[in-house]
């Protein structure tokens, strides 16, 4: 590594170069359990027909990815990439989500098309999953980087935010959907606050906000991929997959500040040296 660092600091490009790399491992590193998760529903998606051509398969597609998680969350137990709090925290996204998907899922947003054993209702417990590997790329990310804050608004307020955009979540299909007005107290709430983190060597510093939107992003792209592997299907979806519309951004953007909220019960804000 330090050969590499040497390489790469005789020329600028090179420099920005292995800081881009480096920070690209690193958020691959940090979305371990997002990625793994990923990679078995679109691999079980494209292979699991192929491994009984003729006879059914002994165990349910959704069935074998519930195991698979529990065994991945096991192992980065047992391997210490995760520590016992943050799977506490982690846990908390568990519940909270399987909440929402029983809620949406009975109003219609959306489905699960396969059968399985091991559900609640109309809804996968490897649902559930999926809000936690969020949870753990928030957990692993802010170790990983470094990350620190400046001018973070009071815990209090980020609870109270992050409780009024949950409960839009499930409100909205009765009372005038507040979104627009949550997007403009997100704003006003994380508008002066930045956080720094290290890719390579250089502390580098970015809004908050733009973190949020950039997360958001990914983790849209990351749900086109899960719908094309069936992993559930909206209504627009049933007939043959097609993209995800991007208002559904909006959706993950809110769900961010509720991630980093529940985050924060196990991390706290550390603040970053300097002037504020």
């Amino acid at each position: 590594m330090g050969r590499l660092q040497r390489w790469s600091d005789k020329r600028v490009w090179s420099r920005g170069g292995f800081e881009f790399l480096m920070f690209g491992i690193k958020q691959a590193w940090a979305c371990l359990f997002g990625g793994a998760m990923l990679a078995l529903i679109v691999g079980t998606h494209l292979l699991w027909p192929l491994a009984w051509p003729e006879a059914e398969a002994p165990v349910s597609r959704y069935d074998f990815l519930v195991v698979a998680a529990l065994g991945i969350q096991a192992a980065m137990l047992a391997l210490r990439l995760e520590s016992w709090e943050e799977a506490r925290v982690i846990f908390l996204f568990h519940v909270a989500g399987t909440v929402m998907e029983l809620f949406k899922t009975a109003h219609g947003s959306w489905i699960y098309p396969e059968d399985s054993l091991l559900r609640i209702g109309a809804v996968p417990l490897f649902s559930g999953f999926m809000y936690a590997s969020v949870g753990s790329y928030i957990a692993r990310v802010q170790r990983i980087f470094g990350i620190r804050v400046r001018r973070y608004p009071p815990l209090w307020m980020t609870w109270a935010l992050a409780a009024a955009i949950y409960v839009n979540f499930f409100a909205h299909h009765w009372l005038p959907d507040m979104r627009l007005a949550l997007f403009a107290a997100t704003a006003v709430l994380f508008g002066r606050t930045g956080f720094f983190f290290t890719a390579d060597r250089r502390r580098r510093s970015m809004p908050i906000l733009l973190g949020f939107f950039l997360v958001a992003l990914f983790i849209w792209l990351a749900e086109n991929m899960a719908t094309f592997g069936r992993a559930w299907a909206y209504p627009g979806q049933a007939d043959g997959w097609e993209m995800v519309g991007v208002e559904k951004l909006g959706s993950w953007f809110l769900l961010m500040i509720i991630s980093v909220v529940l985050v924060s019960i196990v991390h706290r804000p550390e603040p970053e040296p300097g002037p504020a």
